[in-house]
Order: structure tokens, then sequence, then C-alpha cells
């Protein structure tokens, strides 16, 4: 099955933020790839927060897979959610016991967003004035933003470089 290239202005633009959705998601041109930013952490190491910081990987991942889920419980169910009460609510405690499953969850969300990431509707309102397209967006930017603080966590830590390297030219 072959499709003819998009043809308007708005198809094209539509396919462009189709294609960079996932990369926004995880990374890997223009900031390092959430996974090589959790590989090689074992459970002691991510849920250990240095002095100083607030947040140890395992809460900063935990916090973002409370927001993914979120996400697309608006998206898949096509209804505005209320948003929580207290940004407390957001941060779940993570144990050492936890990290495997905080991880896989992580992976799990992860592929539940590609399959929206190029959607035809992205421009249809989905939670209150947001559009689908906007709230992958705006989710794609807070996990960019938490991973950074991830690989500043793992140098806080002396676990950065991951085993497969990282932006370290």
């Amino acid at each position: 099955m072959t499709t003819d290239p998009p043809t308007d202005r708005f198809d094209r633009a539509q396919l462009a933020f189709a294609r960079l959705l996932p990369k926004l998601f995880r990374g890997g041109q223009a900031f390092v790839g959430v996974e090589a930013s959790l590989s090689g952490l074992d459970a002691a190491t991510a849920t250990r927060r240095p002095d100083g910081l607030t947040h140890s990987v395992a809460e900063l991942v935990a916090h973002v897979n409370w927001w993914n889920r979120w996400m697309l419980d608006v998206i898949e169910e096509g209804r505005a959610m209320p948003y929580p009460k207290h940004a407390a609510d957001t941060w779940p405690a993570v144990t050492e016991g936890d990290w495997p499953r905080v991880r896989a969850e992580f992976y799990e969300l992860l592929a539940r967003v590609d399959t929206h990431t190029a959607r035809p509707d992205l421009a249809n309102p989905v939670n209150h004035e947001e559009t689908i397209g906007e709230l992958l967006a705006d989710f794609a930017l807070h996990t960019a933003h938490h991973f950074g603080q991830v690989i500043t966590v793992r140098q806080a830590l002396g676990a950065w470089p991951p085993p497969g390297g990282g932006d370290t030219w």
C-alpha cells in the first residue's frame, strides 16, 4: 500500500509534528535518550537521593509515570480529567523493591504514547481547551525536563555516564 505524500501545508505540518513527537518523548538527538538515561541503574542507585537534591531517579520516573498515565487516560477516554489538588499527589514514594516495576511501567506507558503520536486527529480538543497534539507535546517536554534531572541525579551519585555512554564529548 502506498500513500501519496501530503499535498497541503496543514498535512505536511501534521506529519512533521507526528514525526517529532516520539523523538521528544524518547530523546536521542537533541538530548540523551531515555533508554540511555536509565541504563545500568540498579535499585539501590535509582532510589538514592543525593545530598542537596530533592528526588531520586526512581522518584522522578514515578512522577513522569503518574503524569503520562493521566495524559493517556485523557487521550484514550476522550474526555477532560481533573487535575490533582496538590502537586505532592503526583510524586509517589518509591522503594528499592518498587524500582523494577516503576522502570517497566515507564516503558509500557511510553509504548502506549507511541500509538498516539501519529494520530490524524492531533488537532482535536480533548482536555479543556488543549488538543491531543498539544497534550502530547506538553507531556513530551515534561518527560524531557525530568529526564534532564535524572541525568543530574546520576551525575551527583557518580553514576554517569551510563554503560553505553552519554553526551560527554
